[in-house]
């Protein structure tokens, strides 16, 4: 099963990644082992996830939504809680 997944950071930004397993790679991220970008940027807070029936269609998915504005990705996340 794979997911594909948003992370605030630490300044406000927001990462889209993919993994077949959320847990851990959110928590790589926090240990400063997940991509460049968040190692200067946490702690991550995991805000969004979405299933994907394959690796593929968790890549593609994923490029989509790095394509999106950032308001579009704050609309696909949806209410802070």
């Amino acid at each position: 099963m794979w997911w594909v997944y948003l992370l605030r950071c630490a300044d406000g930004t927001l990462y889209t990644g993919s993994t077949n397993d959320v847990k851990k790679r959110l928590a790589a991220h926090n240990a400063g082992r997940g991509a460049k970008y968040t190692r200067a940027r946490r702690p991550c807070a995991l805000v969004y996830t979405e299933h994907a029936e394959s690796r593929s269609a968790a890549l593609r998915r994923e490029a989509v939504i790095k394509r999106l504005t950032r308001a579009q990705k704050l609309r696909l996340i949806g209410p802070i809680q």
